[in-house]
């Protein structure tokens, strides 16, 4: 059954129904976790009627919404406060409540994941019983609701902290793996949101830095944030430009790269000379383009396709990406797409955060489906999972993996402390699935 509750009573109303029926629950945002982590067969809840702002707070630069708003809706909402979220993932077209409960993050060594951004959220558990959690009420409950992997109850409104409305000056430039991974340090204090692709098969490299077109604005604006000084005027609006175009963005990076990894399905030896010669022929120069913070944060994800993404410790990021490289060297029948997306996030407190207690590199892989047709991706994935925990890595909720509760026992510290909430939230398991039972059991 599918429902698209209008009100907190309407899914209490929901919840009701499910203990009659004995029906498990499952809640949806906005259908981008390539996972299924919000699969049911019993009854699933869409909160697209639940995506109302209900307050903004210019003082303290937060904002309070329903869990079903897009961010995509709520960006020029905050737009028209002067106000945006300090960092971002890839995709707007997903929900408040999902972005945080599947961990969702960007890069920054200095942001952590976007669920570090909610100071309060309300949550209706399975008996109907809303409860509001932040740092000072229900502690313990807000450690763990902020990733909540939809198994606590159903989240009903998130507070957010923003910043004031910035502008990002987005630059790429060609590199290569080992200058990049020597000089890593120089690279993560040169930009604030420093991220870099590499392109397996090769020693190539896109490096992508990302900077507020006025940092010494927003470096006292932060402070005043944490001392109480004044604030400042409106930052100086700023032109959007950039360097790309039609035919280089679509004609060539998308539809003929699309036809010739169809015809790598048949030829894998041409995955490795479309990495090199996509590369050359649309990473090899510096481009760079401006705009207001969620139009440079974001793109356009074109293409159908597998991924995976594992947090491991910031330090062991050279070590982990060599020994990838290795292993697609030694079996050269493995083929990987480009690129590998490294980014770096902040440590925190929050109990399932990939995260947790630890300043993390997220490496993500892709493999493509052409024309929606499947590649061989089977030895690829495994090789990277096992990298990934030698090197004590943790997978990313939204994306595919392997593990089970034993994995999840030896990655998260406080793992034991998140199965007691959520067993005593939910002693019946009406906010499980498939998916979740492996986690939990």
């Amino acid at each position: 059954m599918y429902y698209q509750p209008a009100s907190a009573e309407e899914v209490r109303e929901v919840l009701a129904l499910a203990r009659q029926q004995n029906k498990r629950v499952k809640v949806v945002g906005g259908g981008h976790s390539p996972s299924d982590i919000a699969c049911t067969d019993g009854f699933m809840i869409h909160m697209g009627k639940m995506n109302r702002v209900l307050q903004v707070d210019t003082q303290k630069k937060q904002v309070t919404v329903e869990a079903g708003i897009l961010l995509a809706e709520l960006h020029p909402q905050l737009d028209r406060h002067g106000l945006a979220l300090p960092n971002l993932g890839a995709v707007s077209d997903v929900t408040a409540a999902g972005v945080i409960g599947s961990g969702t993050h960007n890069t920054g060594i200095r942001h952590g994941i976007l669920a570090t951004q909610v100071v309060a959220l309300t949550l209706m558990t399975a008996d109907g019983t809303v409860l509001e959690c932040s740092a000072s009420s229900h502690p313990e409950l807000f450690q763990a609701a902020r990733v909540h992997l939809g198994c606590l109850g159903v989240v009903l409104t998130v507070t957010l902290q923003c910043v004031r409305q910035f502008h990002l000056q987005e630059t790429s430039f060609p590199s290569t793996l080992k200058e990049v991974l020597d000089n890593l340090d120089s690279h993560l204090k040169r930009s604030e949101y420093f991220r870099f692709l590499w392109f397996p098969h090769s020693e190539n490299v896109s490096v992508i830095y990302q900077d507020h077109t006025n940092k010494d604005a927003y470096i006292r604006d932060s402070s005043a944030l944490t001392d109480g000084a004044e604030l400042m005027t409106d930052f100086p609006s700023q032109p959007p430009s950039s360097s790309g175009n039609w035919f280089w963005d679509y004609a060539v990076g998308f539809y003929l790269l699309e036809f010739l990894l169809w015809m790598s399905t048949f030829l894998p030896c041409l995955v490795g000379w479309i990495n090199r010669f996509f590369f050359w022929l649309l990473f090899n120069r510096k481009k760079e383009s401006s705009d207001v913070s969620h139009k440079i944060f974001t793109y356009e994800c074109r293409f159908k396709q597998h991924v995976q993404d594992w947090a491991i410790p910031r330090e062991k990021t050279k070590e982990a990406l060599l020994e990838l490289k290795s292993t697609l060297e030694a079996q050269p029948q493995v083929m990987a797409h480009y690129p590998v997306e490294v980014r770096f996030t902040r440590g925190d407190d929050i109990l399932l955060s990939p995260c947790f207690q630890r300043d993390s590199c997220y490496m993500n892989i892709i493999m493509y489906r052409p024309y929606g047709k499947d590649v061989p991706r089977l030895d690829y994935w495994l090789a990277y999972e096992t990298i990934m925990k030698k090197f004590g890595g943790r997978p990313h909720w939204a994306k595919a993996h392997n593990c089970t509760r034993k994995d999840f026992e030896k990655m998260y510290p406080a793992f034991p402390k998140f199965c007691a909430i959520r067993e005593k939230l939910d002693p019946t398991g009406m906010f499980l699935n498939s998916y979740l039972e492996k986690v939990f059991y």
